[in-house]
């Protein structure tokens, strides 16, 4: 199994690892929808080994920052490892900015074809790199919240953390 390290963090705990440079290659919740799909094409990359405390250190600091609302983006190393197609689905989530929310479809029509929004929710579904990589800003066509392998209250805790989402939302 690779070397998940678990952190606790004003987020509550994640699970994280990394490759043999110190770049989170997985970061996602203990209770996490999807976490044993992930996992396996996470382990399908070889051990992962136990970084310095140093790194474990900055991560869970910027996870706390963001917690308290003192943190709009990250700057850890990480790598993603998917399809091209999840490649290009992930790149376009990290331009979505922060507080700011688009629907499957609208990032299907980012991407060049409109009639992707399934195969959009599918890849954002396969992200494993949970907050680092936004997969939470994207809802549903009609502004409902959809599918969070985190669970719905966290994407929603996060949404309201950003202020997409307003009291009464």
């Amino acid at each position: 199994m690779i070397g998940l390290q678990r952190l606790e963090t004003g987020l509550g705990p994640v699970q994280v690892a990394f490759d043999g440079d110190g770049a989170v290659i997985y970061l996602g919740f203990p209770d996490h929808e999807f976490r044993t799909a992930l996992l396996a094409k996470v382990q399908s990359l070889g051990p992962a080994p136990q970084v310095p405390a140093a790194i474990l250190g900055r991560l869970a600091l910027q996870l706390d920052a963001y917690a308290a609302g003192r943190r709009r983006a990250f700057d850890l190393p990480f790598r993603l490892h998917g399809s091209p197609f999840e490649q290009r689905v992930w790149a376009g989530l990290l331009r979505i900015p922060y507080g700011e929310l688009r629907s499957y479809g609208q990032l299907a029509s980012e991407l060049g074809d409109p009639n992707l929004a399934r195969a959009v929710g599918r890849a954002n579904g396969a992200n494993p790199i949970s907050i680092l990589v936004p997969c939470h800003r994207v809802i549903g066509a009609s502004g409902a919240l959809t599918g969070y392998a985190g669970g719905l209250p966290r994407k929603e805790q996060f949404l309201r953390l950003e202020g997409a989402l307003r009291p009464g939302d």
